[in-house]
């Protein structure tokens, strides 16, 4: 008797336990993404929210642009790193990410509901992105206040202190 008082004890304790970090994500419009209006060329984007999105190229930062795809690895490790990142440089310097290459439209918007994003995100189904950003993801680029882009890392950051020594260096803010 007292061991089923144990496993009963014990199913208790551990069912009303969180068994993950999930944070629930949305998607969000791409209105706040800054740009140059004027800015003609590079490659036009929609929003993953289905609205108009933003002309790659005539993005105006400070602004970190993460290119990611929900069916890679890596892109899913760091979306915790980026999290925290935003919450700490909202209002300072801007996080976009691109979404590159699903199988379906709804493979990212998942991805984004299931991994905490809540900021904008380009959509780019067809790879027409490889020729602004190269092949292989995840990709970040910081982009300054003229549009310049002032800095590429290539692959996954490790913790927040990297992305935020990223951004002191290359875009001046802290």
């Amino acid at each position: 008797m007292r061991r089923v008082w144990i496993v009963v004890t014990l199913l208790l304790v551990t069912a009303c336990s969180p068994t993950s970090s999930y944070v629930k994500g949305e998607v969000v419009s791409c209105e706040s993404i800054s740009q140059d209006k004027n800015f003609t060329g590079g490659i036009s984007m929609d929003c993953l929210d289905r609205t108009d999105g933003a002309r790659l190229g005539g993005l105006r930062g400070p602004m970190v642009v993460n290119v990611w795809g929900s069916w890679c690895g890596p892109c899913k490790e760091e979306m915790p790193i980026l999290r925290s990142f935003y919450a700490k440089a909202k209002g300072k310097v801007a996080l976009i990410g691109v979404d590159v290459e699903e199988a379906t439209f709804d493979d990212g918007r998942l991805f984004v509901e299931r991994n905490g994003i809540t900021w904008p995100n380009l959509y780019d189904p067809d790879g027409r992105s490889r020729k602004y950003f190269g092949l292989g993801v995840p990709v970040t680029w910081f982009i300054d206040a003229s549009g310049t882009v002032a800095f590429k890392k290539y692959g996954p950051f490790n913790s927040v202190e990297e992305i935020e020594l990223d951004v002191a260096k290359y875009l001046g803010e802290k």
